[in-house]
């Protein structure tokens, strides 16, 4: 699926099955929330903590995939409802990382170890 088509996508099940969108700040809120919970999982299978309860890898990796989803999911509606076109802004982004770190990358010392 395209990131066009996601748009579209999610702007028609919240038509359909969500009834209309949360505001802008509700949705920025909820992401952050998603995020949490994303960080939350890393935290614990990259990190240094441990669950609270015991959790498979598999189970783990399913709580990562969802979470990123999630994650996802809130970012494509906050796009739909202030008109960015992620499409669009996602290849700027690209062009404008590519020109500046062209060099960066290659010669960073840090990343060849």
């Amino acid at each position: 699926m395209l990131l066009s088509e996601a748009q579209q996508t999610v702007d028609t099940w919240i038509k359909e099955v969500g009834v209309r969108y949360f505001n802008e700040l509700t949705n920025i809120c909820i992401l952050n929330e998603e995020v949490g919970e994303l960080t939350s999982l890393f935290a614990r299978r990259y990190g240094e903590q441990s669950f609270k309860k015991k959790i498979s890898e598999a189970e783990v990796g399913e709580k990562i995939e969802e979470e990123m989803a999630d994650v996802l999911f809130v970012l494509l509606c906050l796009a739909n409802q202030t008109g960015v076109n992620l499409t669009d802004a996602l290849q700027k982004t690209l062009e404008k990382k590519t020109i500046r770190d062209k060099d960066r990358h290659k010669e960073n010392r840090k990343l060849s170890e």
